[in-house]
């Protein structure tokens, strides 16, 4: 079988042309399909214009929506008829392309200043948005700005793509949006990726650019120091910034914004505000159980959203007991989105041509497309006012002599004749005999002559004015200084960004072997657990070799101290309640305060911390389960116990003494041999005898007699004290105001002022009750100074020290809700 043969050229040339075989070379055919496509990808898809930030796409629904009438003070239309306008007249490409576009623009979470506003789900970080056919969309007003002049010829105006309409080339931009906003995009064969910025940082870095043209990229940081980023964090480290700026290449680290909280009473965790820019919560938290999974991550519990649109984001990340929040923070930085990085690639297109663009080069062809759109405005408006003198100046000649006027027009056979000899008459232009023709004669009066009068004098003064401005570029550039300034102030937000030099994560800095050997648990060191006498505690970490923090140099609230333990930071303590129960507990999550500012009022709330359920119940004394000293306790009908130590139950909480019905524990504290008990009884007696006549006895037992009380006397305080420096205090109060409004009389005597007695009888008197008063509201033994707070924590001055034992003590200022040693 013969093949069939190739058809020559002789053979096609009378052929039709769309039946002609032509030869081309495949690799030129390629080369200039691929070039032709590459083109039109970087100008009229992918890249920003440098002079308003904008891609083609987006400047095309800013301008349609603003034709369409959708401004800020008019309702929302269907996001589906604003794409159809768009897709319909202006942009030739997919709806769904110019949906996403529309949705970033209004995307407060993407852009620092959006442009539309958006009603409906835009979606998220984590989730897209509905569908058109359910959204709502508008113009901002900050979008009005960046199409503010359009009809005064500012910018040249090219046709669409089927020459049916037309659409500006560029966008007036009456501010930096290409700073402000940043930008992204994909083309062929390069990219950018450019941050968003604060607007006020960036008009006032074009303003001084403005009046020092030469000005350096250092002097304009000092005006931008760096991005500001919509959803906030922190940028770590400024050395890429800064490249960025000068090369328009560069990289920067951001963290979110994490805050050590405690979730509760016993339990902190890492509270997340603030995400790296396009870093959503959803994300984090699939990274964060990814890693706890695979064991790369330690010590956290649990993550919980919380996130709602009234209080903003809130992600709250559980710490195990015993780690260390900053360490694990430390570790989610290294291995989660909570830090991320950015790469700066500042590509747009300059004259049509794609540049890489420095922060100096990226203000200057703005501003240079600024003033071209000023001058042209100003040129716009000239011409207007021109034309408008121009028919006013007709106007005022007519009115001067309008009979003659009227017989010319009256005595003409047609308007060419009528027009024709009102410019012969009274030499008047073709213009201005027309717009005579065309005048309504009510318009012919005395009042319209002082009118065109008044409107004839501002057109000329309008006209210098504009005259004055094209005339002096000087004037020219202070005019848009001014307008910048004024949109700076319309739409201008504080910086949101927290720009800091600190140093990124380990893992970042490339040193994985001191990442591996960071220890994520709370080293088991010295400290010292302060308890206040309002129920605050703290924990004090003592460093190697740090000395005992005494009293605060400046006093707060909550100060005075009821408690203090010398434990560890993983060590085993109980808390005595006024029910007789010991609870277990460790203050490794108690919040830690600095040796040398020792802040009582900065701790947690004991019972809080404790979770104890009765509000009547009270913490009376912490005590260290590691210790060989006893515990002395007394009550409230006067029994006295010392519990021996070592022998707890091995129960999260227990008692530590049998209580008879109706009673309770008043006072609880270390109570070894070589120091004395003290009890103090509402009718203002006070006993004091050595703590070794107390034989220690077993957590199950009841105690023995430690004051004998008089018929309707209780005590009001007990504790375990050295004789050496002490004080008592004693306040009474009368039976006539209600309990805590009258302040009553206090007394700070002397403890050595107090003779020693046996156990289980009555004391001596502390107090001398005057008339009218029922007893002691309070009473208080132990190393002096005593310090006095009220309910709130707030401080109470005492009497000074000295009274007799037996005196009936001095007014107070303000009521005393507890009292307590100062260090």
């Amino acid at each position: 079988m013969t093949p069939p043969r190739k058809p020559s050229g002789s053979d096609t040339a009378n052929l039709p042309a769309g039946e002609r075989i032509e030869e081309v070379d495949v690799s030129a055919e390629m080369q200039g399909s691929f070039l032709e496509y590459a083109y039109s990808v970087i100008y009229s898809r992918a890249l920003p214009d440098a002079r308003d930030g904008l891609k083609p796409v987006q400047r095309r629904i800013l301008f349609q929506m603003s034709e369409m009438g959708l401004r800020p003070d008019r309702g929302h239309v269907k996001s589906a008829r604003v794409v159809g306008d768009v897709m319909g007249r202006l942009h030739p490409h997919s709806d769904t392309a110019i949906y996403d576009a529309l949705v970033r623009l209004a995307q407060d979470f993407t852009m620092r200043v959006p442009l539309v506003d958006g009603h409906g789900n835009f979606g998220s970080l984590d989730d897209g948005p509905a569908a058109p056919r359910y959204t709502e969309a508008r113009l901002d007003a900050s979008a009005l700005a960046m199409c503010e002049g359009l009809d005064e010829d500012v910018v040249d105006f090219v046709p669409n793509y089927d020459n049916q309409f037309t659409q500006p080339a560029v966008l007036p931009a009456a501010y930096p949006n290409l700073l402000v906003n940043g930008a992204s995009g994909i083309a062929v064969g390069m990219a950018t990726n450019m941050a968003p910025h604060n607007l006020i940082e960036v008009v006032g870095a074009a303003r001084h650019l403005l009046e020092h043209p030469e000005a350096s990229v250092a002097e304009l940081m000092e005006f931008v120091p760096g991005p500001d980023l919509p959803s906030g964090g922190t940028i770590v480290g400024l050395d890429g910034i800064r490249d960025a700026y000068e090369t328009g290449r560069g990289t920067f680290k951001t963290r979110a914004k994490v805050a050590v909280e405690q979730i509760t009473p016993r339990k902190s965790g890492l509270v997340v505000t603030e995400l790296p820019y396009l870093v959503g919560p959803e994300r984090v938290i699939e990274k964060i159980k990814d890693g706890v999974q695979s064991k790369k991550i330690n010590g956290i519990s649990d993550v919980t959203d919380l996130t709602d649109r009234k209080n903003g984001l809130r992600l709250v990340i559980g710490i195990k007991t015993g780690f260390s929040p900053d360490a694990v923070l430390e570790q989610l930085y290294r291995l989660t989105p909570l830090e991320d990085g950015f790469g700066i690639n500042n590509v747009a297109l300059v004259e049509g041509r794609p540049q890489t663009l420095g922060l100096r080069e990226m203000l200057r062809v703005y501003l240079d497309h600024r003033i071209q759109v000023v001058t042209r405005r100003s040129q716009y408006r000239l011409d207007r006012r021109r034309e408008r003198l121009h028919l006013v100046e007709g106007l005022l000649i007519a009115i001067l002599d309008i009979d003659e006027v009227i017989q010319v027009i009256r005595s003409s056979d047609d308007t060419a004749q009528a027009r024709t000899r009102l410019i012969d008459v009274f030499d008047l232009s073709q213009v201005q005999a027309e717009y005579i023709l065309d005048l309504q004669l009510r318009r012919l009066t005395r009042f319209s002559r002082i009118e065109l009068e008044t409107e004839r004098d501002r057109l000329r003064a309008e006209i210098e004015a504009l005259l004055e401005l094209l005339g002096d570029p000087a004037k020219l550039r202070a005019l848009v200084s001014e307008e910048l300034e004024e949109v700076a102030e319309r739409f201008g937000t504080p910086r949101r960004t927290l720009l800091t030099n600190a140093k990124p994560s380990i893992a970042a800095a490339g040193s994985r072997k001191a990442a591996a050997a960071m220890s994520l648990e709370i080293a088991d060191q010295p400290c010292i657990v302060l308890l206040s006498t309002t129920g605050r505690a703290v924990r004090v970490d003592l460093p190697e070799g740090a000395e005992r923090p005494g009293a605060p140099a400046r006093r707060s609230r909550h100060d005075a101290i009821l408690a203090s333990v010398d434990t560890t930071t993983r060590g085993e303590l109980g808390a005595v309640t006024n029910r007789g129960r010991l609870i277990r507990f460790s203050p490794v999550d108690l919040p830690a305060v600095p040796t040398n500012s020792v802040q009582l009022g900065a701790g947690a709330r004991i019972r809080d911390y404790l979770g104890l359920a009765d509000r009547k119940e009270r913490v009376l004394a912490l005590v260290s389960l590691a210790s060989e000293v006893p515990i002395a306790l007394g009550t409230r009908q006067g029994v006295v116990k010392r519990v021996a130590p070592g022998a707890w139950p091995n129960r999260p909480e227990f008692e530590v003494i049998a209580l008879k019905p109706g009673d309770e524990l008043v006072g609880a504290a270390p109570g070894p041999d070589g120091q004395e008990l003290v009890f103090a009884t509402s009718n203002a007696q006070l006993l004091r005898f050595p703590a070794a006549s107390v034989r220690p006895q077993g957590v199950s037992a009841g105690g023995m007699a430690g004051i004998s009380l008089a018929k309707d006397a209780a005590v009001v305080f007990f504790g375990s004290l050295s004789a050496e420096g002490a004080v008592v205090v004693t306040i009474s109060t009368s039976g006539e105001t209600l309990m805590g409004v009258d302040p009553g009389r206090a007394k700070v005597s002397d403890f050595a002022e107090f003779p020693a007695k046996g156990r289980a009888t009555g004391g001596v008197r502390a107090h001398a009750l005057l008339k009218g008063e029922v007893g002691l509201s309070l009473a208080w033994a132990g190393p002096g100074p005593a310090l006095a707070v009220g309910s709130d924590g707030s401080q109470r001055a005492l009497p000074e020290s000295g009274a007799k034992r037996d005196g009936s003590g001095s007014n107070l200022d303000a009521a005393v809700g507890s009292i307590g040693r100062s260090r």
